[in-house]
């Protein structure tokens, strides 16, 4: 079968995609591994799973009845209420028949004589396209448990991105936890309601802050929503895609007990959330402003945290920059371990050896378990398009092109893969945005290509190789004025285990990234050839 375009992956980025494909007339196909849409809300269903941006503002923006009729029930939505979102988006628009389930793309090559892609699922469908649409999203490949002995482990073990659809009963259990990221920072206190015994392995310590989550009110929900044309516009100008009332003063430029009261007005119930990296203008830039944030944060972990052996585990290293890895949002996540049945093991300096039949042993004690659950994330941004054998001009790999890290163009366009796009991929805001809205920002610009290309007769979309290795040196300069790449995370490739050290995203904002590649638009698309 022969479709104006094919899309991969059925989560946000996907559906939006169809909805305007499917509006500009084109004939289109979602394939989604999964067995429903959803994406990382899908694949995401472990306990206390919640999103970290907020929910009026982690939400489609491009049907104001849409928003209108959807009723938000809190602050932070929980995984289940946003899946429900995203099904009724789906059904409200029509866009199941065109969305293929449990089908998962094992390759993708490009056809030069036809200008086609060929794409072949796993069970051996085989698709053609004119153009091919990557939504397969940042955080969507588990890192696998790779651990000695597990499966000699006489207990359950569970991955949070892959937990069981009947979810699981931790009642009277003794479970270990491993990894303290935002997932395992969502899943403590839940886990800990139930278990009789948890205790947390951590190899780093990050920053969390409280998200003082609360549900909405009928009065609440019915102003904010009086506000959502203003609340978008303001969202569109600030570098996150969310409007988190930005401090525009540097820490210097106030006085000490005004750097307090802004610190404690972001902690607290008026703040929270994401609001703590809006402080100071200069608090990812300057690492003496950084160091008074995270000082600020170790206090308060060390308020919160009665044992001082706890603790001082909990905190953050003095050579970590405040949220220079993804900061995790919390709900009474430091308190949990105040609880005398948690406990918190640092296992940089106590590793991890190997599973047993009955728990898990580190080089010096063993922790006897029912259950072991890992939190231990993603294999970010290039992981799923690195799972699909993806071949473009002459054959090329690109397996091979990214090597030594992703390279794009605008982070959108691949150099040497005509007719592909990527939505929020590499080198583009999107894992330092509210993701939502750089998927509209991207799935609107693609297709204003699309029809200029379609104005034009144009049969071939291909970016320039000396436009994406300016973009990437361009990626390469915003990052290295930040803070970003001291850190080792996900941005970074750090948490895979051989994966090429590059900060992975365009750093320096949703406003910038938006009049850049509306620059490339007006200037002719300049960067690409249409041929």
């Amino acid at each position: 079968m022969q479709l104006d375009m094919l899309v991969v992956g059925a989560g946000f980025a996907g559906i939006y995609q169809l909805y305007k494909a499917r509006e500009a007339g084109m004939t289109v196909r979602v394939l989604e591994a999964g067995e429903g849409v959803g994406g990382t809300w899908f694949w995401n269903r472990y306990p206390g799973a919640r999103c970290d941006v907020e929910s009026l503002d982690y939400s489609y923006s491009f049907c104001r009845e849409l928003e209108e009729e959807w009723e938000w029930t809190e602050r932070y939505a929980t995984q289940s209420e946003i899946l429900s979102y995203i099904n009724h988006v789906v059904d409200r628009f029509d866009l199941r028949r065109d969305i293929q389930l449990n089908t998962r793309v094992a390759s993708a090559h490009f056809d030069e004589d036809r200008a086609l892609w060929s794409v072949r699922s796993e069970d051996g469908e085989h698709l053609e396209a004119k153009f091919l649409v990557m939504a397969t999203g940042q955080l969507s490949v588990p890192q696998k448990p790779d651990l000695h002995g597990l499966d000699d482990f006489k207990g359950q073990w569970y991955h949070s991105a892959r937990w069981p659809m009947e979810g699981v009963d931790f009642t009277g259990q003794r479970v270990v936890l491993i990894g303290t990221g935002s997932s395992g920072v969502q899943m403590t206190p839940i886990i800990a309601a139930q278990a009789s015994q948890l205790t947390v392995l951590q190899r780093t310590a990050n920053f969390s802050v409280p998200a003082h989550n609360v549900p909405f009110t009928p009065e609440s929900l019915k102003a904010a929503k009086a506000r959502y044309p203003e609340r978008r516009a303001m969202g569109r100008e600030a570098i996150t895609g969310v409007f988190l009332n930005a401090n525009t003063k540097t820490a210097a430029e106030m006085t000490e007990d005004e750097r307090i009261a802004e610190l404690e007005y972001r902690w607290k119930g008026a703040g929270g959330g994401f609001r703590m990296l809006r402080a100071f203008a200069d608090l990812m830039s300057n690492p003496q402003t950084n160091h008074l944030v995270a000082e600020f944060a170790r206090n308060k972990i060390r308020a919160v945290v009665k044992d001082p052996r706890k603790a001082e585990i909990l905190s953050p290293k003095g050579d970590l920059p405040f949220g220079a890895k993804r900061l995790c949002v919390d709900s009474n996540y430091y308190d949990t371990f105040n609880q005398n049945h948690v406990d918190i093991v640092d296992v940089a300096i106590d590793p991890i050896v190997e599973a047993t039949p009955s728990g898990i042993r580190t080089q010096t004690r063993e922790f006897a378990c029912d259950a072991i659950v890992f939190a231990t994330g993603f294999d970010a941004m290039t992981g799923a398009l690195k799972s699909i054998d993806i071949r473009g001009e002459r054959g090329i790999s690109l397996r091979d092109k990214w090597k030594d890290g992703p390279t794009s163009y605008l982070g959108i366009s691949i150099a040497g893969f005509p007719n592909l796009f990527v939505i929020a991929g590499p080198g583009s805001p999107s894992a330092l945005s509210n993701v939502v809205h750089s998927i509209e920002t991207h799935v609107d610009w693609i297709m204003r290509l699309l029809r200029t290309a379609q104005t034009r007769q144009v049969r071939r979309i291909a970016a320039l190789q000396e436009a994406e290795d300016g973009w990437v040196h361009r990626c390469v300069e915003e990052a290295n004025k930040t803070l970003y790449p001291k850190a080792k995370s996900w941005y970074m490739g750090s948490n895979i285990e051989g994966k090429p050290r590059v900060f992975m995203a365009f750093v320096s904002g949703v406003p910038l990234y938006r009049a850049l590649i509306e620059e490339v638009a007006s200037n002719n698309y300049q960067g690409f050839e249409l041929a």
